[in-house]
């Protein structure tokens, strides 16, 4: 694909009647763009414009008139094209309307993907998105520094990429994690593509568990797809693989050789397995070394895995030396089983991403230790019976907070759990507690199993708010 010019987009755009739903990060520089090309543009949200703040107001004094967000409403006359944000759902009155009226639904991600020349990787899944989108940006980063190749790392983390699609050439790279909110509505898919797993996650949100792994599968269903990374043992991605006519490479920690992962009627499928402290990959010809276990520096099994997915997605881009050197230096992302400090004896962990049940177990078989757990917040609509067992089998307490906490105490209860349980609903008080009830040797591991949204922002805040809690302890 040639590469897109300035000039070219404003002369896509100059005289369209657009709408975007939500002035929220990834569409705040679409709206700048479409404004400057020429384009009426009208943003819906459900803040009011001083909620949005000063960019919002720039953004009104060069022609961008807001209004309300109601789902239930009905756009102007006159749009022809709307670009929905990911947390609005694609099936709200307001968009069923427009689209019946013959007014394209679209994305900023989307419309990234089609304008974008260079050679796109996407990730998605219930967990390991952005330590894997990050892994796969790093590992290219290195071969890219003998080719002189970009490598651009965002869609759902970092900054928003659309505004860099103009310097971008057909020789970059660009990853990209991708939620399930984003890609309900896509007719775009990366070139490579990965779905790292897939568990119930996001319940609260999307209508059935069905539509949630329809949403995970729509990023390979499209014609730019050319290769799918996957979990060789996860129920839900094995099976999309089986349907799948994409070239495959299949992984897994949990097992030892090829002849285990890859079914028959997918001979020529790669497979990325562990045996012996060796991560191995078999082409379907022949078995070859990619690293010594030992070597890479994340912990846990299912950051092999995640490690995995991102060599997998890299392989023939990418060579030995850089997966290497990647994985021995890289010592994981931010609120990711993040060590904060030691406190009187006490070690630390902030792993707020931990936002579903199956991301607290893997953190908890990933700490090796047994940690005070401090769990809680908003509810996913996911069950809380799995999570309830790795708690009494792994933490040595559980202190529970936010709205979630009565349920994950009725899972603990529901599992005669044993392990010693905890309730302060404030989040403060709740990591004060914690604090107190560990003794020098102990660990105090911050892993919610839910979202952030009945306190924080989101996690990160979540996260930040945490460290600084535990740094002013006494």
């Amino acid at each position: 694909m040639a590469a897109v010019t300035r000039d070219i987009w404003n002369k896509t755009w100059k005289g369209h009647s657009v709408a975007v739903i939500g002035f929220g990060i990834s569409n705040r520089p679409l709206t700048r763009l479409l404004r400057q090309a020429g384009a009426d543009v009208l943003v819906l949200d459900g803040k009011t414009l001083e909620q949005l703040g000063p960019s919002a107001r720039e953004m009104e004094a060069a022609g961008v008139r807001f209004a309300p967000y109601d789902a239930d409403g009905e756009l102007p006359d006159g749009i022809d094209t709307l670009f929905r944000t990911p947390g609005v759902k694609p099936g709200d009155l307001l968009i069923r309307r427009a689209v019946a009226k013959g007014v394209r639904l679209t994305s900023e991600m989307e419309l990234f993907l089609s304008l974008t020349p260079a050679y796109t990787i996407g990730i998605t899944g219930s967990d390991g998105k952005t330590t894997t989108t990050t892994l796969t940006g790093l590992i290219l980063e290195q071969a890219a520094a003998r080719t002189g190749a970009r490598v651009y790392v965002g869609g759902n983390i970092g900054t928003p990429l659309l505004e860099r699609v103009f310097e971008m050439t057909e020789k970059d790279f660009v990853v990209l994690e991708l939620s399930s909110f984003q890609l309900m509505t896509m007719t775009q898919s990366p070139r490579r593509c990965a779905i790292t797993n897939i568990s119930p996650n996001h319940l609260n949100w999307h209508q059935s568990m069905e539509e949630y792994v329809r949403a995970k599968c729509n990023i390979l269903l499209h014609p730019d797809a050319s290769l799918f990374v996957t979990n060789a043992c996860n129920p839900y991605t094995s099976e999309i693989a089986k349907n799948t006519d994409l070239p495959l490479i299949y992984f897994s920690a949990y097992r030892r050789d090829r002849q285990s992962m890859v079914p028959p009627f997918k001979g020529e499928a790669g497979a990325l397995y562990l045996r012996d402290g060796i991560i191995y990959y078999h082409d379907g010809k022949t078995e070859r070394e990619i690293l010594r276990r030992e070597d890479l520096l994340l912990p846990g099994q299912h950051n092999v895995e995640n490690f995995m997915t991102a060599v997998g997605l890299c392989m023939g881009l990418a060579e030995k030396e850089d997966w290497e050197k990647v994985a021995k230096t890289f010592p994981g992302v931010e609120h990711r089983l993040e060590f904060v400090c030691n406190r009187a004896g006490v070690d630390y962990f902030n792993s707020s991403i931990d936002s579903s049940p199956s991301r607290t177990e893997a953190a908890l078989k990933a700490l090796n230790r047994r940690p005070i757990v401090l769990c809680g917040g908003q509810d996913k609509h996911v069950p809380f019976d799995s999570l309830a067992l790795a708690l009494d089998r792994q933490a040595s307490a559980v202190v529970l907070t936010g709205q979630a906490r009565g349920l994950i105490q009725e899972a603990l209860v529901r599992a005669g759990a044993k392990v010693p349980v905890y309730v302060e609903s404030e989040f403060d008080a709740a990591v004060r507690l914690a604090a107190s009830l560990a003794k020098p040797g102990d660990t105090v591991l911050l892993s919610p199993a839910c979202t952030s949204f009945d306190v924080f922002s989101n996690f990160e805040e979540r996260g930040r708010h945490f460290k600084d809690l535990v740094r002013s302890l006494q």
